[in-house]
Parts: C-alpha cells; sequence; structure tokens
C-alpha cells in the first residue's frame, strides 16, 4: 500500500505514534491526518502521489492503529484535540520539521484546526476534508443531522455503554457506520480495510475512540469558548463531500470563515471517503493550494 514509505513509531506528548513516512529530503514536510475509525492507511492512494514533492508524515492518532492508547480521566483531557495536536508538534519536531503544512480528514481535520489554534507558528496552511467546526456542528444539530451522524451522539454515552455494544462485534459496527456514510458503498481497497478492522478489534482502541468523542462534545468545545473568538491565521482550504451530511445540512464556507481568516473550498462530487474515493483529485487540489501558499519562515515580532 505504502511503497518506500518507512514505519516506524515515535514518541509525541504523552504517546508514541506509529507513522508512515516518505518524500524527498529537503522537501517541504507535509503531515497528513486521518479519521475515525480509520488509520493512516486511510492516505495509501494520496500519500504517495503528495510523496513525489513532499516528505510526506502519515501518523496513526492517538488512541488508534498502532499508536499508543493512553488512560483517560473523567474530564476526557487525554483525547482532547489539544493533547492529539501536541503529539503531533512533538514529532514532527523530532523529525526536524519546526514549520509544516497539514492535509487532514474527518476527526484529524478537527486535531488540525486545535494545532492551528494552539501552535499557529508550526502550520503555514491547512487542507481539511468533509468536516465543519466542531462546537457550530454541535450548535446547529438539527434533527436531518442527529439521524444521520448518529454516532456523534451514542459514542458519548457514558462508558461503557457503547464500548460493550461496539465490543459485541466491532467488525459489524465498522462497516455500517462507514458504509452508512458511503451511501451503502465500500469505498475501501481490501488492503486498508483489513488494516482498519484488525486495528478496530483492539477493545483498547474502540475506548479510545469514544474518548475522542467524548472529548469533542465537552472539552474540545470548551477549549474553543476559551479562544473567544480568535481565529485561524493560517490559509485553509476546505473540501466536503457534496453527497453527505456536511453538503447538506451545514454551509461549511461559511462556517470555517467564522472560524479562519483565510477559508477557501467547495463541494466535490464524492461521499464522506473522499481521499479513498477520488485519491488523484485530492492530491492535485492539496498540491495546488500548498503550492500557492508555502512554508514561509516564523513571523517575528
Amino acid at each position: 500500500m505504502f511503497k518506500d514509505f518507512v514505519e516506524e513509531r515515535i514518541v509525541g506528548d504523552g504517546a508514541t505514534l506509529f507513522l508512515r513516512r516518505a518524500g524527498p529530503v529537503g522537501a517541504p514536510p507535509l503531515v497528513l491526518l486521518h479519521g475515525y475509525p480509520q488509520t493512516s492507511a486511510m492516505w495509501h492512494g494520496v500519500a504517495p502521489i503528495l510523496a513525489r514533492t513532499f516528505q510526506v508524515i502519515c501518523p496513526d492518532l492517538r488512541g488508534y492503529g498502532r499508536s499508543d492508547k493512553p488512560a483517560s480521566d473523567a474530564a476526557h483531557a487525554p483525547y482532547a484535540k489539544r493533547a492529539m495536536a501536541n503529539d503531533i508538534v512533538a514529532v514532527m519536531r523530532r523529525l526536524g520539521h519546526e514549520r509544516f503544512l497539514v492535509g487532514a480528514h474527518d476527526r484529524g481535520a478537527r486535531v488540525a484546526h486545535r494545532l492551528g489554534l494552539d501552535h499557529p507558528d508550526r502550520v503555514s496552511a491547512m487542507a481539511l476534508l468533509d468536516i465543519a467546526p466542531t462546537r457550530e456542528m454541535y450548535a446547529g444539530t438539527s434533527a436531518g443531522f442527529a439521524q444521520a451522524y448518529w454516532h456523534w451522539f451514542f459514542l458519548t454515552q457514558p462508558s461503557p455503554l457503547p464500548e460493550r455494544m461496539i465490543g459485541a462485534d466491532p467488525e459489524g459496527f465498522w462497516k455500517l457506520k462507514c458504509f452508512n456514510q458511503a451511501r451503502g458503498d465500500n469505498p475501501f481497497s481490501p488492503e486498508a480495510l483489513a488494516e482498519y478492522l484488525s486495528a478496530f478489534a483492539d477493545p483498547d482502541a474502540i475506548h479510545a475512540s469514544c474518548e475522542d468523542y467524548r472529548a469533542a462534545a465537552t472539552i474540545d468545545i470548551a477549549h474553543d469558548d476559551a479562544d473567544q473568538g480568535r481565529k485561524l491565521r493560517m490559509p485553509v482550504l476546505t473540501l466536503w463531500a457534496k453527497r453527505g451530511v456536511i453538503e447538506t445540512c451545514f454551509d461549511a464556507l461559511a462556517l470555517w470563515r467564522q472560524r479562519a481568516e483565510r477559508a477557501e473550498g467547495e463541494a466535490l462530487d464524492t461521499t464522506h471517503y473522499m481521499a479513498e474515493e477520488i485519491p488523484d483529485d485530492i492530491a492535485a487540489r492539496m498540491s495546488d493550494f500548498f503550492a500557492r501558499n508555502p512554508i514561509h519562515a516564523k513571523a517575528t515580532a
């Protein structure tokens, strides 16, 4: 799946992350962050294309895949997007990258949002796939959104209710949730799907991913509120699925322009798993956007 990519584990900020990386030495660094309930394998079609011109780093987020799954707490702080973002900053620094570009999907894009707010000097530009900002999505919840994104509300239930229900048939739950978001199709390669299902069979991964959602509904919103309207300073590209819930229930670009100083984007003719459905198009759009918004030196006061 990832020919010529190095696989290794690197210490983050409280969790050691598994990652795949490749690309020319000296090329701009680009970190790609995956969504739920997947792993870095979701970039198998996009990453090799981008690795021709970028140093591409694809980690498994904490709690997912082959990365550590730290114990959580009552506030869900170990799975706050702040903690997950801090891992990425630490890993990139250990790889020698003080500034970098970010491409991210789903939960990974929520990590990217917090990463850009907490570490604006680290991120030069970011491309976000098929999300609107978390706080605004919760605030704008409609009956249609709640029905389509039922997992947002199920996974936030107190432990161990969702963990036990998912754990009774992890593969069945995974396919139900993910095929549903692909309009009943299976857009996943056999190799990627096998990795997803193997990773999700781990009870610790099921619990950690529930904690990710519990954090999103609580501590992550508290962190957003504490920002007091502060916006992302770097350029943001947002691409969302024309045949998905973001298009149906939200004005994604308008919401991102509330949270970012510079946001552009559009809907694409795909479902939620766009990086696996149209990888050539996603890679081309990211390449173009990052070429127009290259890494620049940290601004000084």
